[in-house]
């Protein structure tokens, strides 16, 4: 942690306050600056009546100013709120207009058909974040560059300005893109270089000066030059940062400010997609309640890595202990914030990161919530049985998460799985953070799942129903060579029979069905249904334990385009089951 021997750093950070709780004291008479601009003179007690936001202490005897967080008591929740959403994936989407890979407008075509026609109440998606903009791109969504910046390869080329006067350039670049959706694997690689040569093309071809493009780049100031000159440096390096020459690997490092105002154009280039992507998702989330999700870390190759190493740990990564599932643990190569450095850069890399994720949405996942309150690091070259849990603020993190939330008017998801601290479920909880509760994992029947959850039948991580009841999950299992608990995989599929009452002999179909008619008698604000199981889809997302080499996780597309999806009867009978529960959206 960097820290001085055994003397616990200083405790330096700022003062998070909630709304109804006792005011911090401030010692001796200062200024207090409000976020509108409105400065109070105080002397050791605080206005009783703070606004929602981010002020600052300013001592008049010299001393440093200090940040203070004020905080709405509890997570912002619609009133009422019961409804239900489809989980997608969203890269596996692909529409008859899609180049290769599910994008923005897609999702936009879904949530304005789930929504007028389905009466869904929200799309539940995987992680939008940016990746190295290098090929190969990094399939996971849960190994992100950026968690505060997005994907250009979501981007619909055709929807870009001027693309429609572009003219034959990228519409023989779009027959290529659309010819890549014959393969149900998605390439990558190929969708990269397809839609940056377009894009390039017509960012070439741009008019100057764009306003919108303008106040975005006011709007999101040194986070936004940062990633584009990282990404900008990261395809003249053609690596992650830990590679690069000494004096691009801060940056602060005057070569870099050199390299920036050098390679003007192209950091611009990237800020430009960035407004682009920002553009499509704020028109597909006027259709439909989006709920994102937050990845629990990044690539520390990437961009948020670079932008905050000073307040990461080295020699470490987070992960999981020994448990049944993972007898040797779990290391996830994700690089994890020193606690008291996080609070001494007045928690800006988490606030930016959880504003970032609720633009444009109605709701945020937070994939392993448990982290706010502690994380296992595990130590380079000594694996997961040589880990650690470290606390982290949680008070101070979720009083954040809850001024956020009610800023955006967005509901907040907790991903509780797995190994789970005493108390902190009843933490989320009072926090009003909706808990996860999935099929596979609970003991009793959904109407026993608590009002303030989201349910669902499985994850990305776990077996889609026709996969777990025709035994084909079990077996890709085998051929990747994994020795899965097919004792335990054979539990579940006699669950399945006890919950839906059916036979064994049943159709996947008719399983699917009967377990989400079940689901749908739970009390949960939020039930969802994935694709997949609509679909009656066999492959999971993610097989976890496995790579690329052995399985194309993170890359196998729905086997029917949107089109065809909206026409197919099956998951407009899923609809009909769960809008029967919806309320108030």
């Amino acid at each position: 942690m960097g820290g001085p021997g055994e003397t616990p750093p200083p405790d330096v950070g700022p003062l998070v306050h909630r709304q109804g709780q006792p005011l911090p004291v401030v010692a001796g008479p200062a200024e207090l600056a409000l976020e509108d601009g409105t400065v109070i003179r105080v002397d050791g007690g605080l206005p009783r009546d703070l606004p929602l936001g981010y002020h600052q202490v300013r001592p008049l005897d010299g001393r440093p100013a200090t940040r203070l967080v004020v905080a709405p008591p509890r997570c912002h929740l619609p009133e009422g709120l019961r409804t239900w959403g489809w989980a997608v994936q969203l890269y596996a989407l692909r529409s008859r207009g899609s180049w290769g890979i599910g994008d923005l407008a897609d999702l936009r075509q879904l949530a304005e058909w789930s929504a007028k026609t389905l009466g869904a109440g929200a799309v539940i998606l995987n992680p939008l974040h940016a990746v190295l903009p290098l090929v190969p791109p990094e399939p996971s969504p849960y190994f992100p560059s950026s968690r505060r910046y997005r994907n250009p390869l979501y981007l619909r080329v055709e929807e870009v300005p001027g693309a429609a006067e572009a003219g034959l350039d990228v519409e023989r670049l779009a027959a290529q893109g659309r010819a890549l959706t014959a393969e149900r694997r998605i390439d990558r690689d190929a969708v990269f270089r397809l839609k940056m040569a377009a894009l390039e093309a017509l960012w070439a071809r741009r008019a100057a000066g764009e306003a919108g493009l303008a106040r975005y780049r006011t709007r999101e100031g040194l986070g936004l030059e940062e990633f584009a000159t990282f990404c900008a440096l990261a395809e003249s390096h053609a690596s992650g940062w830990r590679r690069w020459p000494a004096e691009h690997a801060h940056p602060a490092s005057p070569a870099v400010a050199r390299f920036a105002a050098e390679q003007g154009a192209r950091v611009a280039f990237h800020a430009w997609l960035q407004w682009l992507l920002d553009e499509q998702v704020a028109r597909a989330g006027r259709a439909l309640r989006l709920v994102t999700d937050l990845a629990i870390g990044f690539d520390g190759e990437g961009a948020d890595a670079w932008a905050w190493q000073d307040a990461l740990a080295e020699g470490v990564t987070v992960g999981a202990p020994p448990d049944d599932f993972a007898l040797e643990g779990q290391d996830w190569g994700l690089p994890p914030f020193v606690p008291h450095r996080l609070r001494a850069a007045g928690y800006a890399p988490f606030v930016e990161t959880v504003r970032a994720g609720l633009r444009h949405a109605g709701g945020m996942r937070v994939d392993h919530v448990m982290g706010l309150f502690r994380l296992f690091w595990v130590p380079a070259g000594g694996g997961a049985r040589a880990g650690a849990y470290v606390r982290y603020p949680t008070d101070d993190l979720l009083a954040i998460l809850a001024l956020e939330s009610a800023r955006a008017g967005a509901l907040i998801i907790g991903e509780d799985l797995g190994t789970v601290a005493p108390g902190v479920r009843e933490r989320l909880s009072a926090e009003r953070i909706l808990s996860t509760r999935v099929l596979w994992f609970e003991p009793g029947p959904p109407a026993g799942y608590p009002a303030l959850s989201l349910a669902a039948v499985t994850t990305h991580d776990l077996p889609t129903v026709r996969g777990l009841w025709t035994g084909s999950d079990l077996e890709e299992q085998e051929a990747v060579g994994m020795s899965p608990n097919a004792a335990g995989m054979e539990g579940l599929r006699a669950r399945l029979r006890d919950l839906t009452g059916l036979p064994g002999d049943a159709s996947p179909d008719a399983v699917a069905l009967a377990i989400h008619r079940r689901l749908a008698e739970a009390p949960s604000v939020l039930v969802t249904a994935t694709l997949e199981d609509a679909l009656g889809v066999g492959e999971r997302p993610n097989l976890p334990g496995t790579t690329g080499a052995r399985r194309a996780n993170w890359s196998l597309a729905l086997p029917e385009a949107l089109e065809e999806i909206e026409a197919d009867s099956r998951p407009r009978a899923f609809a009909e089951i769960l809008e029967r529960r919806a309320g108030p959206r």
